[in-house]
């Protein structure tokens, strides 16, 4: 049986178009043409002996044999990137200044900053760990050079939406929910301060389901919502990313509580070409985004439905 090798500018076009959602985006990222990325994609599938894409609907989808192939082309890049950086002796130098959203502080940010450290000692990061309408502030006015925020349609210069999120109900870990609709109730609902995205669709959510509700705790921090939802204050509405186990996500229709829509993930860039260290710190990020993701039931990486036609053409 003939051996089958790879090319790692093949994977990498692959890799970049699912981390960016769009092959047209990788293009101009990698500066090749579609036409370039198209015949990369249809010489990965001919390697691979199978299909890689599918049809989803309008969009596009990876097949099983394309999920594991996108496993992999991560982990060849990734040593193949980690052996040219001790090669290079770990150069870069430089300050990147990075924000994220509280669901990713405790969780995310000592992996990518630890995985950052390692390779590249040299570099100064200063980490911020706020809410989404100052992440969105602090990168538009040139203070922050990488922020990973939730979505609320807002686009700055430079976003790139990097996933799909399922949003759930959230309730004590160990107690049973007594509020149901049927009772007649409000729902007691445990909130982050205004403005808080994520409170704003719960809300419109049970008004459009006619489903009653108040606002039974404050928080201006997702640790103070932590604790007010698992002393049973109220339930709340999040990701399954970065919960605490002091908290459970409430299953489907449980307590007769209405389905929630997901919420896209986008990364917010300052410039559209950044240098070397804080392009290098935004690829571990999103790798370790994307291992989060995925492992996230009903979670979902984007390939824009208009690139169909690019790796079908």
């Amino acid at each position: 049986m003939r051996k089958v090798i790879f090319d790692l500018d093949v994977l990498r076009s692959f890799v970049t178009g699912m981390e960016l959602g769009s092959f047209a985006k990788a293009a101009d990222r990698l500066g090749r043409s579609t036409s370039a990325i198209s015949a990369q994609l249809k010489k990965l599938e001919e390697q691979a002996g199978t299909p890689i894409f599918r049809k989803a609907g309008r969009g596009l989808a990876l097949t099983e044999a394309g999920e594991t192939m996108l496993a992999y082309a991560r982990r060849l890049l990734d040593l193949n990137d980690e052996a040219a950086t001790a090669l290079q002796g770990a150069d870069l130098e430089g300050w990147v200044r990075l924000g994220l959203q509280e669901d990713f502080g405790e969780t995310l940010l000592p992996e990518v900053l630890g995985r950052f450290a390692r390779a590249h000692p040299k570099v100064r990061i200063e980490a911020r760990v706020v809410r989404n309408a100052e992440l969105v502030e602090r990168v538009t006015s040139g203070k922050l050079d990488l922020a990973l925020a939730w979505s609320d349609g807002f686009r700055t210069a430079h976003t790139d939406r990097i996933a799909e999120v399922p949003m759930c109900w959230v309730g004590p870990a160990h107690d049973a929910t007594h509020w149901r609709a049927d009772s007649g109730e409000p729902l007691p609902l445990a909130s982050l301060e205004a403005p808080c995205l994520l409170r704003s669709i719960a809300t419109k959510v049970l008004d459009h389901a006619g489903i009653g509700w108040r606002i039974s705790f404050v928080s201006p921090s997702l640790g103070g919502l932590w604790a007010a939802t698992a002393a049973g204050l109220g339930l709340t509405v999040r990701t399954p990313l970065g919960l605490p186990d002091k908290v459970r996500l409430m299953a489907l229709g449980e307590a007769g509580l209405p389905p929630l829509p997901k919420l896209d993930l986008v990364l917010h860039r300052a410039e559209a070409e950044a240098n070397p260290a804080t392009e290098r710190l935004a690829s571990i990020m999103l790798q370790a985004v994307r291992q989060t993701v995925d492992a996230t039931p009903q979670g979902r990486v984007f390939v824009d439905a208009l690139d169909y036609e690019l790796v079908t053409a």
